[in-house]
């Protein structure tokens, strides 16, 4: 069981239960069953609120905080919080759009917090049919065909995720620094620095300056979904 609070109220909930419905069972071999549940409320949290909700709901299970860059000015805040009781980090720079992108296509550029490129590529992505409306009027959810789209895509999307890593500008971020495996409570609290490198990213590169990237990609590994090492070629990152 792992509690994954939510940014957002709409499409990060609706995504966790797919890979519920679609993952969930295991697959009888090395993939163990999990239940992801997630947590959220309406018109959504900050990103400390977001770390707060995760800690609160899981108690001694496994949790996770998954925000977005945006425009929020508490994400360091949030980044302490979660180092401090040990809440795993899904961060998205801008968005949790981003990793939806990436089923489709890489990516690449700085977007400065803003969404707008990112869901005009997703719209116009090639097998991206169900999310041609995406984001119009207000419809984020990710149902029906949009779910069909997504399927058998994972390991492209975590390729491409990792390799935003190693692409990152800091220069020596590297995605197989990245850690998946749970934190025991005998552990000692790591810094908030060494918290957010669990990404892949080092302890000295700014989280608000990994533009663009997105850490979803390591609750599919936590999970099992997807190997560590997604074995298909990823070309050059697509710039703006």
């Amino acid at each position: 069981m792992l509690y994954v609070a939510c940014e957002g109220e709409s499409t990060e909930p609706d995504y966790l239960q797919y890979l519920n419905e679609r993952f969930g069972d295991g697959d009888g071999r090395a993939r163990q069953p999990f239940r992801i549940q997630p947590v959220y409320r309406r018109n959504g949290w900050t990103p400390s609120g977001v770390v707060e909700a995760a800690r609160k709901a899981a108690g001694e299970d496994e949790a996770w905080a998954l925000f977005d860059r945006d425009q929020w000015d508490d994400i360091p805040q949030a980044v302490k919080d979660a180092a401090e009781s040990g809440i795993e980090l899904a961060f998205s720079h801008p968005s949790f759009d981003l990793w939806l992108l990436l089923h489709f296509q890489s990516f690449g550029g700085a977007q400065s917090g803003s969404s707008k490129l990112v869901v005009e590529k997703l719209r116009q992505a090639k097998g991206a049919d169900a999310f041609k409306d995406y984001d119009k009027r207000g419809d984020k959810s990710i149902k029906g065909a949009r779910r069909d789209a997504l399927k058998g895509r994972e390991d492209k999307a975590v390729a491409h995720a990792r390799s935003l890593v190693a692409s990152c500008t800091h220069g020596l971020c590297k995605p197989g620094q990245a850690q998946t495996e749970p934190v025991g409570e005998d552990v000692a609290r790591q810094s908030h620095q060494e918290w957010a490198a669990r990404s892949g990213h080092t302890p000295d590169c700014p989280v608000l300056q990994r533009d663009p990237s997105t850490d979803v990609w390591r609750l599919l590994v936590r999970l099992g979904i997807v190997v560590r090492e997604p074995a298909i070629a990823v070309g050059p990152q697509t710039r703006n």
